[in-house]
């Protein structure tokens, strides 16, 4: 069995790269890329986010889950695949799993304008109006969090500050409002947990809080070791697409959301991560400086859509 340990990940300050002098920035890439390069995660201060906007958008998403399952259902719609509005207990699965998480769960994309028209509309509850205006304003902030992150790696990565900014802004991100439900044991399918091991779909992942504990990775050793960050840091840590350009010089790391114990199961878990992906057209080509005859080219050329496709096939949301 692996054993189970606490590890305080990395903490950068992303004001020494946003106002920092010269030599400021490039510590600051630097650290990035390697705490991406070793585990995968890092953790942020100095981010902007507000804490009452966070505070009230997490109580908005608390009001909504509440809410009798006939009325959430009417916020999942039928042919956008889960990319918007609500989607129901149980049906993300893990890649290479048949059992659904113990999780449900809202997304939020980008606001449509006219040359966004390829996206899905955001889909907004009429019951809690605040709803909207919260969501929208955390899902900018984070985007630019999320931009200049991407400036530091493409400073790490030896290329131009802004490679990656023209193909993130407008691009196909999403807020992502989880609520993993109370548990009756009697009920849950066997080894249905939380969230099962998995790395995430995107360039990037920036998580705003969690209101319990659950969160684990796992180390290069096999062991599974649960994360801590204190409550005003982001935590952020590398998707498959970022590992796929890099030909996973940086790595996604393969985390999970363990069910609580006994004490706990009749408890309610909430968290919201910010999961940034590029425009659709955006190719994930193994980067000609991430190759060479040691590190020999690991994935085949896709591009962003393409890789979400197949992605949103293997994990239950699409058919």
């Amino acid at each position: 069995m692996s054993k189970i340990a606490t590890k305080k990940i990395p903490s950068l300050d992303l004001s020494a790269f946003r106002s920092g002098s010269e030599s400021e920035r490039k510590n600051f890439s630097e650290a990035l890329g390697e705490g991406f390069g070793e585990i995968g995660f890092v953790t942020i201060t100095s981010h902007g986010l507000d804490s009452g906007v966070t505070n009230s958008l997490y109580k908005e998403l608390e009001k909504f889950f509440s809410l009798p399952p006939q009325i959430k259902n009417r916020y999942e719609i039928e042919g956008i695949f889960g990319q918007r509005g609500y989607i129901g207990k149980g049906k993300e699965r893990a890649k290479g799993r048949k059992i659904g998480d113990l999780k449900e769960f809202f997304h939020v994309g980008q606001p449509i304008e006219d040359s966004l028209k390829s996206y899905p509309e955001n889909i907004w509850p009429s019951e809690f109006p605040e709803f909207e205006h919260l969501a929208l304003s955390t899902f900018k902030t984070l985007e630019l969090i999320g931009i200049d992150l991407l400036r530091a790696i493409s400073l790490y990565l030896n290329m131009p500050e802004h490679y990656f900014t023209n193909q993130v802004k407008k691009g196909n991100s999403i807020l992502r409002a989880i609520h993993y439900f109370p548990l009756n044991q009697s009920e849950i399918p066997t080894d249905a947990v939380r969230a099962a091991a998995h790395g995430d779909i995107n360039l990037i992942t920036i998580l705003m809080g969690a209101s319990a504990d659950g969160l684990q990775i796992q180390t290069k050793e096999g062991d599974w070791v649960s994360v801590t960050a204190p409550p005003d840091h982001l935590v952020v840590n590398v998707g498959d697409m970022l590992s796929r350009l890099t030909n996973n010089k940086l790595k996604s790391t393969i985390h999970r959301v363990i069910n609580p114990d006994k004490s706990k199961m009749n408890t309610s878990r909430y968290s919201i991560p910010f999961f940034m992906h590029p425009v659709s057209s955006m190719p994930l080509n193994c980067l000609s400086n991430c190759i060479d005859n040691k590190n020999p080219k690991m994935f085949e050329d896709i591009t962003a859509g393409e890789f979400l496709d197949q992605r949103l096939k293997e994990i239950g949301l699409k058919a």
